[in-house]
């Protein structure tokens, strides 16, 4: 939400672009600028496809991700290039100052938008592990779509001054293009970044407590139905074998219950903790066994019906989801909160000197924040760095 592309000062007694000294042109910002913008379209283009290709990235979280990557398309698409082009002129702005408005408007509706996004994807996040019967996880249902639709009638609703002319003051430098009422700077920070952010912090603690305890509580059944079930099989097997020479030469490591399996294995999978009963592996069947086992009852769990055997439960793929989000609000907070805090004294502090370096750096990185995204998900995700291995090869062997 760049809110000022130059600093130069201008000299009232003309009003004039010529008066100006002509722009010393910045090669290196052109550069950057141009390669920033190929990195935040094809990294943001490969994270929509491989959600719209890849059933196993069919997830509601993703599809919040999805919205978050549309976000910083239109950023690369609507805004990048003509703050690119600011900056490549040394900070003057030379074009009609509607399209100034434009981009203002774009400018601060789609920085409102990735931050709303992040929001609804914690708000989506709490009520997953808060109350997971009532989550749906294959399909986006209603509350989603309302948190998806909202997050962008916000963001509009946010924009939506710069539309109506708020920045249309008389006396206004045709050489600046920039937030002009240091009012409205201050609401749209507070509204898009000084209010969202925190709430967005306390959702992710409380849902990251709710995860923990939901594993412990999970591991402590586990462990439990482990237990009962070697004794169960202990105790069968003891029934049914006769003793050679007086003893059995140990407890029977009869196999666990399909159940039981399936859960221990989802356990190992999921959880990176290395308890005891987490690395218990059946060993194989002594000799003394393996022409009596047939004798051994089978100890088997009574099935419920489909309809009563729904569980809350978080799958692996979930829980590793949820562990790359933290990552995504780090970074985005450490890449746009220079930029509003920056900005936000600039506009309460008219008395403030900030360095146009200071400005332009800040501004850069708030910009940087888009092509972070789909890095993080490359390195965080097995599924998102899979489809993208693939479509870079796909890639290299066409050309």
């Amino acid at each position: 939400m760049s809110d000022n592309f130059t600093d130069l000062e201008y000299n009232d007694t003309t009003h004039t672009v010529e008066a100006v000294v002509a722009p010393a042109y910045n090669f290196p910002a052109l550069i950057f600028g141009i390669l920033l913008i190929i990195v935040i379209i094809g990294g943001n283009v490969l994270v929509c496809l491989s959600v719209y290709m890849e059933k196993a990235l069919k997830t509601t979280t993703n599809y919040f991700i999805v919205s978050l990557a549309v976000a910083d398309l239109l950023l690369a698409v609507l805004v990048l290039p003509l703050f690119v082009y600011a900056e490549f002129q040394g900070g003057v702005w030379s074009l009609d100052m509607m399209v100034c408005d434009g981009l203002m408007t774009m400018d601060v509706m789609l920085c409102t938008a990735s931050i709303f996004n992040l929001c609804a994807i914690s708000v989506d996040r709490f009520i997953a592990v808060s109350i997971p019967l009532n989550y749906n996880r294959k399909h986006v249902d209603q509350r989603q779509i309302v948190l998806l639709s909202g997050t962008w009638l916000i963001a509009l609703a946010v924009a939506s001054p710069v539309i109506f002319g708020i920045n249309n003051i008389p006396h206004r430098d045709p050489t600046e293009c920039k937030l002009e009422d240091d009012n409205y700077v201050v609401y749209s920070s507070v509204c898009s970044f000084f209010i969202p952010c925190p709430i967005m912090l306390l959702l992710y603690f409380g849902m990251f407590r709710g995860l923990k305890r939901w594993e412990e509580s999970r591991k402590a059944k586990l462990k439990s139905s482990i237990q009962e079930c070697r004794k169960l099989q202990q105790a069968a097997a003891a029934a049914a074998l006769p003793q050679e020479h007086g003893v059995i030469p140990g407890p029977l490591p009869m196999p666990l219950p399909r159940i039981i399996e399936r859960d221990l294995a989802q356990a190992r999978l999921g959880l990176e903790d290395t308890d005891d009963f987490m690395q218990t592996e059946c060993p194989p069947f002594p000799p003394e066994y393996r022409e009596r086992i047939s004798s051994v009852p089978s100890i088997a769990y009574q099935q419920q019906p489909q309809n009563k055997r729904k569980r809350a439960k978080i799958n692996g793929r979930e829980r590793k989801a949820m562990r790359v989000l933290p990552v995504v609000v780090g970074c985005f907070l450490f890449c746009w909160t220079p930029f509003f805090v920056v900005h936000t004294t600039r506009a309460l502090c008219t008395t403030c000197s900030i360095p146009p370096a200071l400005s332009s750096t800040v501004t850069w990185l708030g910009y940087v924040n888009s092509a972070l995204n789909p890095i993080i998900y490359t390195v965080f995700n097995t599924e998102f760095r899979k489809f993208f291995k693939k479509s870079l090869q796909s890639f290299s062997c066409c050309c």
